[in-house]
């Protein structure tokens, strides 16, 4: 019996109801403590619901690695288009969402539960942010659950969820305990002690229920106490049987389960009998993974090897010899046979890179590198180098660049020069990306160019590449064109294909960095051949450079385009390092673009995930925000920024950080400490840099008097040199609504009257303020006092962020709830709330509800 449910029962019906009559999709996450009783509640709302909807259930697997997709798998059954995609081997998150999709647009209305969500695999959380970001598009109530306590705060899901709420309304469910009222009740029938069976569960609805049917007089301690108990009811071939259906694996199916426990496997009906494994669809498991877990640790060891080992050799000779190899590297390593986690281990890291589940690659790489001895010198390399190149695709920086650095050191032993040329390149790279090692880098890529220099190949042009690439990084245009001049000769003589993309878009880089004429049209060239050819890899590199290009000369409109298709390229090959880069970028973009308040929610996605390059931007776009709006807490952000950028010793990360602290302490009346923001002291020179004006402009606007500036972004330069008008067009003509306005400080009375309407337009508090100051000085009178409450739709100038936490805020949520639905922090919570309370001139949350209710910003309760 489903006890305390009956609200989020409803909430599910009438989710599903409006799935039904509008055909738009929507998304629930349903949520709690292990054994809180998710899956209870989705079997009897799916049962429920079974006459009027289709129901399509997938389950995460509890390996030590995750299989790739393995939801789908159970989505798609035996056959079928979705199951002869997955069984292909090679199907991607973007291919396998595509096709699920169509069948939920030609079947509806259907329900899919994607289960334990926080056990995913990479390429199941790319199906989900895929499926949940076009939710309205399908006629499909698409339920995901999760632990919320198995979640820390890098967890990949988190920024999956993070993503799918900024691109689709959901509704959350956060399962409670049980009542001590229920539990009492639950205990009477039982004949149990109410306080003792409450004290020992708290309220667990899955370890009352092991309790309760435990048998025992006495209350169990823990649930493994109570799951024994149970299972010492059954018979010793039941209990014999439960063991092998503990170590099969997730939905393991007859046939194997036959083969694992023959002479146990009559015992079937009295092991279902006893309420703890189910079967469903000819597949046999366990109907809690709390239960599987107590049962599995009270094998005897020799029993829990044999079980393995068999299951090892039944998956091996499988009759359509396809078997699968995360199930058979889980087995091995379960063993700890270093000689089978050697030779499964790295299949199924194949699988999961091809599959783009690209954090369990690096898993079972990291499995067969703990018996990396027992393997030639060569073979190690491969293991050591393929781990770097997983490690570097989840941000996981450190074990990149250490793995890669093992790579070399074996064909050093070897004595390979190509390879170990070729390995030094990709060192060098990582060292670049991964922050502040790029001198290094330096040296590691001139190594490389020494090694391959006596054997032109393919190798050579992507050392080459990979120079030119770290002279832009020291802002050094020159040097990078001559490196990028040869790797393309290089390449035209080779006549290879992936050489000349290679080459055509690091001429490109070159050129559309130097604003030289045909630059971004190589690079655009250089995505179209890559996609022709199918690297997906080298299209997204495409992207990215002429995102962060374009945005770092101010060209908007080209880096929202390439945004965009960047976007769409990391989902069919899912490079999520690149997918929060570009995202960080898109906040940036909104924010020159004067829409702040969506600015400052991708970059709080951008937030959840631990990728340095994408942080930067993302910390100086939410800082700034803050700083134009008049906002709390502007320094932590771009503290963050300060702190990640300074140790990688370039410009391009560091400027940008000075340029926007410099802002911030001038908007808040410290000009001198403006002037120290851009002192940026033993880092890289600026002078003649394309950093140059930025810095320059903010000391002059803190009054220092300095030489003219001829580089750097012309605005800039037009407003420094008195010509305000011009500077105001440019920026208009660049789409920098508030750089604009801020352009005519020392402009005429007219000039000024324009731009502080311009700054209250966009909510520029600090700068409206500096406006009106000004127009006050040169004796203007009647100046506007700022929009009135009769003309406003939102008349205390909240941001889009803080109405809705005023929202929540309204409801009686308190601030760790509200942070729960809008997926922040509390700390963000607390800084929103008190942005509230100042622009509504209260001092209490109930002050703020009530002020909001009679102003019009929230309805009745």
């Amino acid at each position: 019996m489903l006890r305390e449910r009956s609200q989020e029962l409803g909430a599910l019906a009438k989710m599903l109801a409006e799935v039904g009559s509008s055909g738009q999709g929507r998304l629930a996450l349903v949520y709690g403590e292990a054994g809180i009783g998710k899956s209870t509640l989705l079997r009897r709302f799916s049962e429920d619901a079974s006459g009027s909807a289709r129901v399509l259930w997938g389950k995460c697997d509890e390996l030590y690695t995750p299989r790739p997709l393995g939801p789908m798998f159970e989505i798609a059954g035996r056959g079928g288009p979705l199951a002869e995609l997955l069984h292909g081997g090679e199907a991607t998150p973007y291919e396998v969402t595509s096709l699920l999709m169509e069948t939920l647009v030609a079947d509806p209305p259907t329900i899919v539960v994607l289960e334990d969500m926080h056990l995913a695999d990479e390429a199941t959380l790319d199906v989900l942010r895929l499926l949940g970001g076009r939710a309205s598009s399908v006629p499909a109530l698409i339920i995901a659950t999760y632990r919320d306590d198995a979640l820390d705060r890098w967890h990949p899901l988190r920024l999956v969820l993070g993503e799918v709420a900024g691109a689709s309304p959901l509704e959350r469910m956060r399962l409670q305990r049980l009542s001590p009222e229920t539990v009492a009740r639950m205990a009477a029938d039982n004949r149990m002690l109410s306080e003792e069976l409450y004290l020992k569960t708290a309220g667990n609805p899955f370890f009352v229920a092991e309790a309760l049917a435990s048998g025992e007089a006495q209350i169990p301690d823990t649930v493994r106490d109570a799951v024994l108990g149970r299972a010492a009811r059954l018979s010793a071939g039941a209990r014999r049987l439960m063991d092998a259906v503990a170590v099969a694996g997730p939905q393991s199916d007859l046939a194997h389960l036959r083969g694992l426990a023959q002479r146990d496997i009559d015992f079937l009906e009295e092991t279902i009998a006893s309420g703890m494994v189910g079967e469903e669809g000819g597949a046999i498991a366990f109907r809690h993974e709390l239960a599987r877990l107590a049962i599995e640790d009270s094998i005897p060891v020799h029993e829990l090897e044999a079980l393995h080992r068999r299951a090892l050799e039944l998956l091996s000779q499988s009759e359509d010899g396809v078997a699968d190899p995360a199930r058979l590297a889980h087995h091995a390593e379960a063993l700890g046979d270093g000689r089978l986690v050697l030779e499964f281990a790295p299949l199924a890291a194949a699988q999961a890179s091809r599959l783009g589940a690209h954090r369990e690659a690096a898993v079972h790489y990291r499995h067969a590198l703990r018996f990396a001895e027992l393997v030639p010198l060569d073979a190690r390399a491969r293991l050591f180098a393929g781990c770097a190149q997983e490690s570097f695709l989840i941000v996981q920086f450190g074990e990149a660049v250490a793995a890669q650095r093992e790579a070399v050191g074996c064909y050093e032993q070897l004595g390979d020069r190509r390879r170990l040329g070729a390995s030094l390149s990709f060192l060098a790279h990582l060292l670049w990306n991964t922050g502040g090692g790029l001198a290094e880098a330096l040296v590691v890529v001139e190594r490389a160019l020494a090694l391959l220099e006596d054997s032109p190949d393919p190798l050579l042009v992507e050392a080459c590449c990979e120079s030119a690439r770290l002279q832009l990084a020291c802002e050094d245009p020159a040097t990078a064109s001559t490196m990028a001049a040869r790797a393309q000769r290089l390449a035209e003589d080779l006549d290879d294909a992936p050489s000349k993309i290679g080459a055509v878009q690091t001429v490109g880089w070159v050129q559309f960095f130097t604003g030289a004429r045909g630059g971004l049209e190589k690079l655009v060239e250089s995505l179209e051949m890559s996609k022709r050819s199918g690297d997906d890899w080298m299209a997204v590199a495409a992207c990215v450079i002429i995102v962060r290009t374009a945005c770092r000369r101010r060209e908007y409109a080209v880096a929202e385009q390439y945004i965009d298709v960047g976007l769409e390229l990391c989902s069919v090959g899912d490079y999520d390092i690149y997918r929060y880069y570009l995202l960080s970028w898109r906040s940036k973009v909104l924010l020159a673009r004067g829409r702040w308040s969506d600015a400052a929610q991708v970059a709080h996605i951008c937030l959840a995930d631990p990728c340095p390059f994408a942080r930067i931007h993302a910390l100086v776009a939410l800082g700034l925000v803050r700083a134009r709006r008049g906002d709390p807490d502007v320094w932590a952000p771009l503290d963050e920024a300060l702190a990640l950028a300074r140790p990688r010793h370039e410009l391009q990360w560091i400027a940008p950080v000075a340029i926007a602290r410099a802002e911030a302490a001038w908007l808040e009346g410290r000009a001198v400490d403006a002037i120290a923001e851009t002192e940026l002291g033993d880092q890289p020179p600026i002078v003649g840099t394309w950093w140059s004006a930025g810095l320059a402009y903010w000391r002059w606007r803190a009054g220092l008097v300095e030489p003219s500036v001829d580089v750097g972004e012309e605005p800039y330069r037009l407003e420094m040199a008195g010509d305000w008008v011009s500077a105001c067009e440019r920026w208009q003509a660049i789409g920098c609504p508030y750089e604009a306005a801020f352009a005519l400080l020392d402009a005429d009375q007219e000039g000024l009257r324009w731009a502080l309407g311009e700054m209250r337009r966009l909510g520029a508090d600090p700068a409206a303020k500096v406006f009106a100051g000004r127009l006050r000085e040169i004796g203007a009178r009647g100046l506007p006092r700022g929009p009135r409450a009769s003309t406003r739709e939102n008349p205390s100038g909240l941001t889009t962020r803080e109405l809705e936490v005023l929202g929540l805020l309204a409801e009686g949520q308190r601030n760790a709830q509200i942070a729960e639905h809008l997926v922040v922090s509390e700390k963000t919570v607390a800084h929103h709330v008190s942005a509230i309370l100042r622009k509504l001139d209260v001092h209490t949350r109930g002050e703020a509800s009530a002020e909001a209710l009679r102003i019009g910003l929230v309805g009745p309760r």
